[in-house]
């Protein structure tokens, strides 16, 4: 059963989030290669939410070290962090 991570990230200016709106833009499909789907989603000037499916727990836990480290990169310019992990209930896609 696939698995989800929400993250959504408040920044302290539109800068920060226009750097991070880029910088994963760019980068997230290779630092998290074994996400089945990845979403950036831009809520308002300083909210970005970023939403990546997993095959399981166990391929997201692989995961997390790349998440952390961009994390720590981003720590000055992140007002707050929300995040969120759960099963994939419906994954529809046209």
């Amino acid at each position: 059963m696939s698995v989800t991570r929400i993250t959504t990230l408040k920044f302290k200016s539109k800068e920060g989030a226009d750097q991070v709106e880029e910088t994963y833009k760019e980068n997230a499909p290779s630092e998290f290669s074994e996400a089945e789907q990845l979403l950036e989603v831009r809520v308002d000037d300083l909210t970005l939410m970023f939403v990546s499916l997993y095959a399981d727990n166990d391929t997201m836990e692989r995961a997390s070290a790349a998440r952390s480290k961009r994390m720590d990169l981003n720590k000055e310019i992140i007002d707050s962090v929300d995040g969120k992990t759960g099963e994939v209930i419906l994954n529809h896609i046209k």
